[in-house]
């Protein structure tokens, strides 16, 4: 490998930490209807009449668009492949409003301040009904969410509107009760994970307008440009042929631009005034009506001998779907199958859960998506058990969990995908030898009521979905002999027009300055189903392989013609073609050159990929914390992630991702919260109530790699993109339990409920 593996820049670097003129905002800066969005401030109502006539009077004021004027086709703004999980229980503008933020008219006009205006001058009779806020109390709730009747899901999620379920589900390997009667020790607990917010610096933005052939253009800040192209199809009830969707450089996801969020309200407008319109949410907005992680409560039942052999696992995850279901029935199942999975050693498990509508803000998805709920759970039990058996926690995880040993195994809690690769142990181990954990563990005291304590946590993730993740490519050889890559893959920050194209450069043995990548155009672009999943490197990163595999023969085959030699008596260098039996030889760039004169033999290749399979990365993580016993404070002192994501394609790359997921696993952990009041309005709507940790809120952060072979991926690759938020939080609780023994079962972690906690240890 002469590329991959290597630190190489960012393709757009220069650009992006130059300012240049890249997103959505910079592109489209001409002439367009600004659109804003009366909201609702109810949690839940009904729109008895909305009267337009004096907002519509206001100079510039060019359409006001009630649910009198959208289509009335229900869908799902959840960018998944078709046919979607999530159920399709959105129209653009609804009647019955769901939660506060629910839009109830789509405002377009030419200047910013009569707009605002017209908000304040549209007089609307809500019919106020009793909100369900409390999510665990939803189910089978006399408060129906969605009791429309064209309620529908395309799959079988378990979903039933008249029980306010947007999913459900029961699965069982092995007797699980009957596993538990041999268990001596049994850790039964209920833990809660809130609601996040992505944060993503650039917030949700689209452009949409008619092009000369009168199809709808839309150019938006998202992850899923092909997905958004469905939706909008859907929800507009015009055909996917008259609408292009272009993805210019964008300032973060996180999953949030998993989902369609701002797409539709401009281009309805568009639709109904024949004009460009543009809609930019403010933060604020980005807070209220976002499509933040799924708040869940998560019980599990943990079973082992005395020797801390894990017999069985019982986990319920209750989901907060919110109003709508975008995400819910997807994003549970990982909390289950991805955490129990870590201990395949288990004789048997079980895995039950229930999404729920509330009048709350709807859930989506966040890096992690899901996991990361499910593994706070049980990494924070399995910690508790060792507790119990007054055993090491890395001893513990040694003896259960998934380590190199169980290679070829099936792991039936992860659909029976066999084992291809692992890492986990050469990982933990790494990790506790760099936090010095023999010494450290548990705690030790720094002075008058400081205490620093060490905790741990494992964690696994996949890459990509299997058997639907679909990821093409396409590759061209220009005259003079550069390539471009077509990829219809989304680099959203991470990087990955610049690994990609270190694939192609590695196998195409040429400079990476030699590769041209263009980013997502749906008129243009191979189909991909966009960057979620972690599923890049590796899907879309396989499709360049095979193309570039492809490509290689080509300029093999026109060589060999162009030099009158068969084609199975030449080789390729990345430079020339050349003979085996003699000195004959031909450039690349007159091969590209000479195939486009009079020979109609332009060179491309094309392959797509998809995966029967999605390997798990693993990770370690280990934290020093130290803990203030007066006040309750909890200050990072060091953190330690070592991560098998299978080959590193790009060290520097793969070591901010990492770094950037830990710094927002401890703005779960310790900080991030998303609050309503009685009403249903959201009280965390800025960054002044919203908090997440900066730099200075955290000490070190140190990564390291210990790199399996993953036969199956791109140069042995595997997935780093979402597993690294997962650690944090359970280790952060293990190293506040060490140094206070209060074991916090509810994030975020705060220093009230830890010296609540230590009082009421006094009291026992």
């Amino acid at each position: 490998m002469k590329v991959v593996n290597k630190s190489v820049r960012k393709k757009d670097a220069m650009s992006l930490v130059t300012g240049k003129p890249v997103y959505t905002d910079d592109i489209t800066t001409g002439s367009s209807l600004i659109v804003k969005l009366l909201r609702s401030r109810h949690a839940h109502a009904i729109v008895e009449e909305i009267n337009t006539e004096r907002a519509l009077k206001l100079p510039g004021i060019e359409c006001i668009l009630t649910y009198k004027d959208a289509p009335q086709s229900r869908f799902t703004n959840a960018g998944q492949s078709f046919p979607e999980p999530s159920p399709y229980d959105r129209l653009i503008l609804d009647k019955r409003l769901r939660c506060v933020g629910d839009p109830v008219a789509i405002v377009a006009g030419w200047d910013e301040k009569n707009i605002d205006k017209a908000l304040r001058f549209i007089k609307v009779k809500y019919q106020v009904l009793e909100p369900l806020l409390d999510f665990t109390k939803s189910k089978d709730n006399e408060v129906l969410i969605h009791p429309e009747e064209d309620f529908k899901s395309l799959v079988d999620i378990g979903a039933d509107n008249n029980r306010n379920l947007c999913s459900s589900e029961n699965s069982e390997y092995g007797d699980v009760e009957e596993q538990f009667k041999n268990c001596t020790h049994i850790i039964e607990e209920t833990y809660h994970t809130q609601a996040n917010s992505q944060t993503m610096m650039e917030t949700f933005r689209t452009h949409t307008s008619f092009d000369a052939y009168g199809r709808l253009n839309v150019i938006s800040s998202t992850q899923v440009p092909f997905h958004v192209r469905r939706i909008v199809s859907n929800a507009l009830e015009i055909p996917k042929s008259k609408i292009r969707v272009i993805k210019p450089r964008i300032g973060g996801g996180f999953g949030a631009k998993q989902s369609v969020v701002s797409e539709l309200y401009p281009a309805l407008v568009t639709m109904k005034t024949g004009k460009p319109a543009k809609m930019i949410y403010t933060r604020k907005e980005s807070f209220t009506n976002g499509s933040p992680r799924h708040e869940a409560q998560i019980t599990i039942r943990l079973g082992s001998d005395d020797d801390g052999n894990i017999k069985a696992i019982h986990m319920y995850s209750l989901w907060n779907a919110g109003a709508y279901g975008d995400h819910g029935p997807t994003t549970v199942g990982l909390s289950g199958h991805k955490a129990m999975t870590i201990y395949n050693k288990v004789n048997a498990f079980k895995f039950d859960f229930d999404v729920v509508y509330s009048n709350t803000m709807w859930g989506g998805a966040y890096r992690g998506y899901g996991a990361t709920q499910g593994i706070f759970a049980l990494e924070c039990a399995v910690n508790e058990l060792a507790t119990k058996l007054n055993m090491d926690p890395t001893e513990l995880r040694m003896k259960n969990m998934l380590t190199h040993e169980q290679v070829g195994n099936k792991m039936p809690a992860y659909y029976n995908e066999v084992l291809n690769s692992c890492h986990l142990d050469k990982c933990l181990i790494k990790a506790k030898e760099m936090i010095d954990w023999d010494n450290k563990y548990p705690y030790r005291e720094v002075g008058k009521d400081k205490i620093r304590s060490v905790g741990c946590a494992v964690a696994m993730q996949g890459s990509g979905i299997s058997n639907v993740d679909v990821g093409a490519v396409e590759i061209r050889l220009n005259d003079d002999g550069f390539y471009t890559l077509m990829i219809g893959a989304t680099d959203m920050g991470t990087g990955c027009d610049t690994i990609l194209s270190q694939m192609a450069a590695d196998i195409l043995e040429c400079d990476l300055e030699n590769i041209v990548v263009h980013g997502v155009d749906t008129d243009l672009s191979p189909y991909d189903t966009g960057s979620y999943a972690s599923s890049t490197t590796y899907i879309t990163g396989m499709a360049v392989v095979k193309t570039c595999k492809s490509m290689r023969e080509k300029i093999l085959s026109e060589g060999a013609r162009l030099l009158k030699i068969p084609v199975e008596k030449v080789e390729f260098d990345g430079k020339n073609v050349f003979s085996l039996e003699d000195d004959k030889s031909i450039s690349l760039k007159d091969i590209a050159n000479f195939s486009l004169v009079g020979e109609n033999n332009y060179i491309t290749a094309s392959e797509s990929h998809y995966s029967p399979t999605s390997p798990p990365p693993f990770m370690a993580g280990v934290v020093e914390v130290e803990v203030d016993k007066l006040t309750g404070k909890v200050d990072i002192i060091d953190y330690v992630a070592v991560v098998d994501c299978g080959t590193v394609i790009n060290p520097n790359l793969s070591r901010i991702q990492v770094e950037g997921g830990i710094m927002q696993g401890i703005g779960m952990a310790l900080y991030e919260d998303v609050t309503h009041d009685k009403k249903g309005r959201l009280t965390s709507s800025s960054f002044l109530q919203y908090k997440i940790p900066s730099r200075l809120d955290v000490k070190d952060i140190r990564v390291e790699f210990e790199s399996s072979y993953e036969p199956t991926g791109p140069f042995g690759a595997k997935s780093i993109g979402e597993i690294v938020i997962n650690t944090p939080s359970p280790a952060i609780a293990h190293a506040v339990y060490n140094a206070t023994q209060v074991n916090i079962r509810q994030l975020p972690i705060t220093s009230e409920k830890i010296v609540m906690g230590m009082l009421e240890n006094k009291k026992k």
